[in-house]
């Protein structure tokens, strides 16, 4: 008996010769309690394959305890989680292999490591041997280190930062260190990404080019995904959203496209009072 093949690489394309355009991620009635502390209180979602969702919310809404919760660092109390179709119970070190990948409210590169090398350690799962291997001087295929450092450089090429492939995290500007940190998110080729305040830090001219990237990424030729986003930036969230979540002490208030948002009093009341103008 010959033995099963192994999955072919993710290439953005179905079997129908339609791409891709990410997966689908669905919770329902998701709580979370901490002692007697209610963080989330039948929080139901979707992000639909191929869109881009926001959640919003003051601070201590519960938006962190939530991506928490979709990357299996929480665990809920109630409630289901499915993503394409079929039940997910996240495990932290099996997210990449499963589609989904993480960025930080920071950068979270790696010191010691050059751009370059830092970005190869986000496609470390798609390979037994490569990168880890000529860290620490083992054995290892050059073949498929050569593919991982290829599939690095096009993803740094991507975002417009190769030219500083070669060179140290701390030593660039932190709108280049956040441009690296997504590209380490897109060499693992995510089928869903979350992004956690992807706009913190950065100047209006950054965020206009981050607001441009996000809304093509569903579309990428290059591995299309499917994207979770929280963001305190008003503009950003109304830019990029095809859909809106808004949490209140973790309950959903509202839900909706971003006009319907906008428009909404309980929202306005909330969370977004004069931040968000027409």
């Amino acid at each position: 008996m010959s033995p099963p093949s192994a999955d072919p690489p993710d290439t953005g394309i179905g079997s129908t010769g339609i791409r891709n355009t990410g997966a689908s991620l669905d919770l329902s009635g998701i709580g979370v309690n901490f002692g007697g502390l209610v963080a989330l209180e039948d929080v139901s979602l979707a992000v639909p394959a191929g869109s881009v969702v926001g959640v919003i919310g003051p601070n201590g809404a519960g938006k962190t305890t939530l991506f928490n919760v979709v990357c299996g660092f929480v665990e809920p109390s109630n409630g289901s989680i499915t993503f394409d179709g079929r039940p997910l119970r996240p495990k932290p070190h099996q997210l990449a292999r499963r589609g989904i990948v993480r960025t930080l409210q920071g950068v979270g590169l790696f010191r010691g490591l050059s751009v370059l090398e830092n970005v190869m350690a986000g496609a470390t799962h798609t390979s037994d041997a490569g990168f880890l291997s000529a860290l620490f001087g083992l054995p290892r295929s050059d073949r498929d280190e050569r593919r991982l450092r290829a599939e690095a450089v096009a993803r740094l090429d991507e975002l417009g930062v190769a030219d500083h492939a070669g060179a140290y995290p701390e030593t660039l500007p932190y709108a280049v260190r956040k441009r690296v940190a997504l590209a380490r998110a897109l060499v693992a080729r995510p089928r869903l990404l979350l992004l956690d305040e992807p706009a913190g830090g950065l100047s209006a001219e950054d965020i206009e080019e981050l607001a441009a990237l996000i809304v093509g990424l569903p579309a990428r030729s290059e591995g299309a995904c499917s994207v979770m986003l929280v963001e305190h930036h008003m503009d950003l969230v109304m830019q990029v959203c095809t859909g809106i979540v808004v949490l209140d002490f973790g309950r959903v208030i509202a839900s909706g496209t971003p006009q319907e948002i906008r428009d909404n009093p309980a929202v306005a009341e909330a969370y977004l009072g004069a931040e968000v103008t027409s």
